[in-house]
């Protein structure tokens, strides 16, 4: 995958958040793939991010487009503490692994987290990205890396939306312009 060690982005979500992973199966069935991808890259030497998004002051945008109530709800999604502690409890996270909070859709839209600067700090180029929700969280991600210059590498099959159209909406537009699209075993393959 090049000369710069790739990084895994897995997007945690909120332990009680109900787009994510309690009271939906689909989601929790991408969790034993995301936990196969971090091994497998840690045992190639790249680096495994996990990144949550942070509760903050509610923005009126949010309030007024989603009413008070949703709005709360998606700015507690991420909970309380520190990432890793924040994670769903069967991911597998390791000490080395990076860890940022997010205030925007994006982990990687301009002063919305330190993921960038942190996988810079240890030269990343390749991103294999994974997590939820594949057309919001994700797919913003997606294309805020590839626009500043990440390799990508969306991981069909261990993404999930709440709809499969959404799901394979995002897919479609992330392997028409951002990046690659490829399920687990073929991104194993590749490492």
């Amino acid at each position: 995958m090049g000369p710069a060690r790739p990084a895994s982005y897995g997007a945690g979500g909120g332990r009680r958040g109900p787009f994510f992973f309690e009271d939906n199966d689909y989601v929790r069935g991408t969790v034993p793939r995301i936990n196969t991808l971090a091994t497998a890259l840690r045992a190639r030497g790249g680096t495994v991010a996990w990144v949550v998004p942070t509760s903050r002051e509610l923005p009126p945008r949010d309030v007024e487009f989603f009413g008070a109530d949703i709005a709360a709800m998606f700015n507690a999604s991420g909970g309380k503490g520190p990432v890793r502690a924040r994670l769903w409890p069967e991911l597998e996270p390791a000490d080395d692994d990076v860890y940022a909070e997010k205030t925007a859709f994006s982990a990687f839209f301009a002063g919305a987290s330190d993921l960038h600067e942190q996988l810079q700090a240890r030269g990343i180029e390749n991103l294999v990205v994974a997590g939820t929700v594949t057309n919001v969280c994700v797919e913003g991600t997606v294309r805020d890396a590839a626009g500043l210059g990440y390799r990508v590498v969306l991981v069909a099959d261990a993404c999930a939306a709440r709809r499969d159209q959404d799901h394979n909406a995002t897919l479609h537009v992330v392997y028409r312009t951002f990046g690659d699209v490829r399920p687990t075993s073929e991104v194993l393959e590749l490492f």
